[in-house]
């Protein structure tokens, strides 16, 4: 079977227009690898760059480790969806430095072929996104969440899955406390399932962030979560329970966190701590400050789910570290610790 297709920029320059879908209506290579760091001119660099941001497949580029390899035309590193480098090599926020490109290349190929249309999903959001006002561009992630919902990725994972019992409710799923400073202490409270994100602590958490929003007293929000993880994601036992699609875009928009949480930016701080999974970094990303302990963790595993990041994390955490980064993390599920997240900007401290 043979690899995702390989083109040079001055291939790419040229290149015609390849179908994307197959006559059995499947996705025909989702993935083209740009091969990086030859020459080439002015003029093929420009064709190139408008050839990858007009192409409706993902386009990634792959850079030889070789720190004396030439490197790439700034543009086209922009235009393209990632660039994959060495170690030795800062092609800066549009890129991913691995120890080798292109087993990284080879990795990120399969994590695309067994999920195509959210992948492509995604790349499509994360390409449109960042143009918009945070809540238009909310709404164009739930869409495309609830498309997905309804496709055959997300349905083979669920069957996969298997049925499962929902949660039982709990007691005081999220704690709301004042502090003498002005402040409101805001803490998931179900360290039992990880503070996972489910009904309960999603629409306790959206109360709690209402008194902040109503109550203009509070000056400073702290957002916390009890027990070792502040929050694993969301609740997969709860997976493909909403009665259609339509209200799950509701309860996901209007009834989300996300929302609220970049409207109070100003005066919240996200505290982390554990294994931030999904919606344990999408939401505290909106804050404007999020600061974690050492030994916190973040991955974006929607992907292998056959969707894709549905709690605001195709908005919230490309603008702290770009949409080429943000996609990174998605078609790999890869978990990154905090010297990285700093390092990217996607905590503050």
């Amino acid at each position: 079977m043979s690899g995702p297709p390989r083109m040079s920029p001055a291939e790419l320059a040229e290149a015609s227009h390849v179908p994307l879908f197959g006559e059995d209506g499947s996705v025909r290579d989702p993935l083209v690898a740009v091969e990086l760091g030859g020459d080439a001119d002015g003029v093929t660099v420009e064709r190139a760059v408008r050839h990858a941001r007009a192409a409706d497949r993902l386009m990634i580029g792959v850079l030889p480790a070789d720190p004396e390899a030439r490197p790439p035309h700034r543009d086209l590193v922009d235009a393209l969806d990632l660039t994959l480098t060495g170690p030795a090599r800062d092609a800066g926020r549009p890129s991913v430095a691995v120890p080798d490109p292109e087993q990284a290349f080879r990795g990120l190929a399969e994590a695309v072929s067994r999920n195509p249309q959210a992948a492509l999903v995604l790349r499509d959001v994360l390409r449109t996104t960042p143009r918009l006002p945070v809540e238009a561009a909310l709404d164009v992630e739930s869409y495309a969440y609830s498309t997905l919902l309804g496709g055959p990725e997300f349905a083979r994972w669920l069957a996969a899955r298997g049925p499962r019992p929902l949660p039982p409710d709990v007691r005081d799923p999220v704690l709301v406390e004042r502090t003498p400073d002005a402040g409101l202490r805001i803490t998931l409270n179900r360290p039992a399932r990880r503070n996972a994100y489910g009904r309960q602590v999603r629409d306790a958490l959206v109360d709690a962030l209402q008194i902040a929003l109503l109550d203009t007293g509070v000056t400073r929000v702290l957002l916390e979560g009890a027990g070792p993880v502040f929050c694993a994601g969301g609740d997969l036992d709860e997976f493909g329970t909403a009665p259609d699609l339509v209200t799950a875009h509701q309860i996901r928009t209007r009834g989300g966190a996300g929302r609220l949480v970049h409207r109070l930016r100003d005066r919240i701080e996200a505290r982390v701590h554990g294994s931030c999974v999904g919606a344990g970094i999408e939401i505290p990303a909106f804050a404007g400050t999020l600061a974690a302990r050492p030994d916190a963790t973040f991955r974006l595993p929607e992907i292998s789910m056959g969707l894709i990041p549905g709690a605001g994390g195709t908005v919230s955490v490309p603008r702290r570290i770009g949409r080429w980064r943000t996609l990174y993390l998605a078609l790999t599920g890869t978990a990154i610790g905090a010297a990285t997240a700093r390092e990217w900007g996607l905590i503050d401290r």
